[in-house]
């Protein structure tokens, strides 16, 4: 594993730079230490195992697919190939279908000069429910191997598959779409791979639909592939407000993610753009858990409980947040980045529920999205503060001390409350970052609260 750039191996999954830092040989043994783990954890030979692969339009994407698939086919894996397909697709498929793996090529909602892959498998333990694997914890895996890995090379086979009418129906089964209005919604898809479904999903709905770049484009020429970068929702905002739209939304370009902006352009992070969705689970499921991540809103638990249902505090991570699902039978869970996932679709990320459940909630409410959202802003939230830092052990060490009498706990970096304010701050997976939340009852002592909490870093810069 010489010259292996090691930062491409993530907390979640395989992304980097392409050819500098991921290219066709990182995916090469990446696919065969897969390989390896797969058989070992499901306990099938590698030969009998069957493996559902798909990619996003990255001009990456398909080079380093087709890598790995030929990896697979040496071994003799059967391959099913889904093509081109977002990643809620791709999660259904493995889902619905029990595969023993999946193998998708994608960098998230990385620029456009980033290739990757995300890796996942049926979970034995838990039979409706896919696991994800961790770049991270892969290569610690691959420490124990030896390349090219010695199992028997037999020739697979490949074949096309297409699930995308069982998944349309699934995505449509979690509403009654008699409830959904003739809403007018526009959607932003980016040019990336949420495009294809999202025609089929509004072709079930009585909604007046605007689609802006719906064709996949891996230079993603319109706007910033995440919908979080500065400037990103803009074009939606403004086409909402040029039509007189009720709605919109804006997806990330592989797809798992999406954000709700109203009707006056104003974009709302993933804990208030979850709420719709959620009052409208519990209206038909009550009591059901509910998984929200530490750096949420506390509107979300607040609503939760106040709507009747259970309210499951899990650490930042999707991957964090299906455990939470799983263990504590929670029926579905949001983060602020946007992501989304349901019980009822293996306990994976998908958009196109998290979009349908939406307008149904909207539909049935009826009145304007700003005006349902300002009902449900119980607080004043910052936006996810970061600071360089030469070193994260030292500065959190600062706030366990100042604040020690008020720490809750720290699953997720240190979570501190108090009766009119809390925050979390936490360090980055990734760079020689803290990341700082904080929320008040008003602001004004959001402020002060801000100024405060700054006070105590030693920071180089604030991002």
């Amino acid at each position: 594993m010489e010259n292996l750039d090691i930062s491409i191996f993530k907390s979640y999954d395989f992304r980097g730079i392409y050819p500098s830092q991921i290219n066709e040989r990182a995916v090469n043994l990446i696919a065969q230490a897969y390989l390896k783990f797969l058989s070992e954890e499901i306990g099938k030979a590698i030969k009998d195992l069957t493996i559902v692969v798909c990619r996003d339009a990255r001009k990456s994407s398909q080079s380093l697919l087709d890598e790995a698939v030929k990896i697979f086919l040496e071994y003799g894996v059967t391959v099913h190939d889904l093509g081109l397909q977002s990643i809620n697709d791709y999660y259904f498929t493995v889902g619905k279908y029990k595969y023993d793996g999946g193998f998708m090529t994608t960098a998230s909602h990385n620029p456009a000069e980033y290739g990757g892959c995300k890796l996942a498998y049926t979970n034995l333990k838990h039979k409706n429910s896919i696991e994800f694997i961790s770049g991270k914890e892969l290569y610690k895996y691959m420490q124990g191997l030896d390349f090219p890995i010695s199992d028997e090379k037999l020739s697979g086979k490949i074949e096309k598959k297409d699930t995308a009418d069982d998944h349309l129906a699934q995505i449509m089964s979690f509403v009654d779409v008699k409830k959904v209005k003739p809403l007018k919604v526009v959607m932003d898809t980016g040019n990336g791979m949420n495009g294809k479904m999202m025609e089929k999903v509004f072709a079930e709905l009585p909604c007046q639909f605007t689609h802006m770049f719906p064709e996949p484009d891996g230079n993603f020429p319109n706007r910033p592939p995440n919908p979080l970068t500065e400037g990103a929702p803009n074009k939606v905002s403004a086409k909402i407000k040029e039509l007189g739209a009720d709605l919109g939304f804006i997806c990330d370009v592989d797809g798992d993610r999406i954000n709700m902006v109203d009707e006056k352009g104003n974009f709302y992070k993933g804990d208030m753009t979850m709420l719709p969705m959620v009052k409208a689970i519990l209206t038909k499921n009550p009591g059901a858990g509910i998984v929200y991540n530490l750096i949420c809103s506390h509107s979300v638990k607040d609503l939760i409980t106040k709507w009747g249902g259970r309210a499951i505090r899990s650490e930042v991570g999707y991957m964090n947040l299906a455990r939470h699902m799983r263990e504590e039978d929670g029926i579905m869970s949001g983060e602020v980045s946007a992501h989304f996932a349901f019980k009822k679709s293996y306990y994976a990320d998908n958009a196109f529920i998290a979009l349908v459940l939406i307008l149904e909630a909207i539909s049935q409410d009826g009145r304007p999205v700003s005006e349902i959202i300002k009902e449900y802003t119980l607080y004043h939230k910052s936006n996810e503060l970061n600071f360089v830092v030469e070193d994260r052990d030292t500065e959190l060490d600062k706030f366990r001390k100042e604040y020690k009498d008020n720490i809750l706990d720290e699953i997720d970096g240190i979570t501190v409350e108090f009766e009119d304010w809390w925050f979390n701050v936490r360090p980055s997976g990734t760079e020689l970052l803290l990341r700082l939340t904080v929320e008040a009852r008003t602001k004004k002592l959001l402020d002060e609260k801000i100024k405060e909490l700054e006070s105590l870093i030693d920071f180089k810069e604030r991002k």
